[in-house]
């Protein structure tokens, strides 16, 4: 699969309402960004959107449905198909559901949260990135934020948030 041009995606998730201004400055040169669920407040949403295109899911906090947003979407990007889905791992283990979802969408990149740990791995030919949580700080993990770079061969990155949130 040979990519169009290149492609920079801003991937986010487990915000829970708030919206760091670091993102602002992380995301400043991206074509579009994933949000993987538990947005928390809508308001999340309008902000990435005035940086580029946002396509989002719903998460557990967000009461799935409940939301608007869908539970999981598909999308094309540069010639690459990406699953988006809350749930994928938990508690370090892909879940059956997880599994169900990556057979029958069968994607080059499975984009998730949930689980509030930055993961960067490959299952067979998926790559499978969970950009960690970038809202509140929880437990003793980061608050980080993801990239995904498609070019020739695919980049990732997760940028480590400071743990307090500051003004822009």
């Amino acid at each position: 699969m040979t990519p169009v041009r290149t492609i920079r995606i801003g991937v986010i998730a487990d915000t829970h309402s708030l919206f760091d201004p670091a993102i602002v400055r992380h995301f400043c040169d991206v074509d579009h960004i994933i949000h993987a669920g538990d947005i928390g407040r809508g308001s999340v949403i309008e902000q990435l959107e005035m940086i580029a295109p946002v396509t989002a899911v719903s998460g557990n906090v967000d009461g799935y449905e409940e939301s608007g947003f869908p539970t999981e979407a598909i999308i094309k990007l540069n010639g690459f198909r990406i699953a988006i889905r809350h749930v994928v791992f938990e508690a370090g283990n892909l879940t059956k559901e997880g599994r169900a979802f990556l057979d029958r969408t069968r994607p080059d990149i499975c984009i998730f949260g949930h689980t509030h740990q930055a993961k960067n791995e490959w299952l067979g030919n998926t790559l499978l990135f969970n950009p960690g949580s970038a809202g509140p700080k929880r437990f003793i993990l980061p608050r980080m934020v993801g990239t995904i770079t498609i070019e020739a061969r695919l980049s990732v990155k997760h940028i480590r948030l400071g743990d307090r949130v500051t003004s822009l």
